[in-house]
């Protein structure tokens, strides 16, 4: 059976509401990149957009938001690099092993000041346990084959996973909010 993803393949762990962040390492054996997030993850989820990085045979990621003023790169700077300079998500990634570390949008656009991260980077463990599944469609596009969204589809719901082709309704009305106020249809 193919790995949604290790987090999630045998159930949601449920998190800590008090946990206050931690450290993330990427996966060098020596001299890992550190990044510490003064505060836990919000709307953690499973993704499956071709842009998010993934463990080795995952159809799907798992990623948060942090505020961008909480993420600090503590240990091997040097190693990161922007995957794709021309991305809305800038993704800085870890030179010798890949892992992106955070991602960080720095065109204006809603989740502005909202850094990306994969708590299962987290050193520490009772990270915010993902809340719902979002692009899932997308895997098609990086070759799953369309006759088995449905198990797909299935197989996240029964971990209780809603699924959605975009994202959660709450984070598709902040988006639609921030237009709106943006083009002076809302005060």
């Amino acid at each position: 059976m193919t790995s949604l993803h290790p987090l999630i393949d045998s159930g949601l762990k449920p998190g800590s509401a008090d946990h206050a962040g931690g450290t993330l390492r990427c996966k060098c054996a020596s001299d890992p990149v550190e990044v510490k997030l003064s505060s836990n993850v919000a709307h953690n989820h499973a993704c499956g957009c071709s842009k998010c990085w993934k463990p080795k045979g995952a159809l799907f990621s798992v990623v948060g938001v942090v505020p961008r003023d909480g993420v600090a790169v503590t240990a091997n700077e040097s190693k990161l690099s922007i995957v794709d300079p021309a991305a809305t998500i800038q993704r800085h990634a870890c030179t010798a092993c890949g892992t992106h570390m955070y991602g960080r949008i720095e065109a204006e656009h809603p989740f502005k000041g909202l850094d990306f991260v994969h708590p299962e980077l987290g050193v520490e463990s009772g990270w915010q346990e993902p809340q719902f599944a979002a692009f899932v469609s997308s895997i098609i596009e990086q070759g799953f084959d369309p006759a088995g969204m449905a198990d797909v589809r299935k197989r996240l719901h029964d971990i209780g996973l809603e699924t959605y082709d975009c994202l959660s309704p709450t984070l598709m009305d902040l988006i639609a909010t921030y237009t709106a106020k943006k083009s002076g249809t809302l005060a």
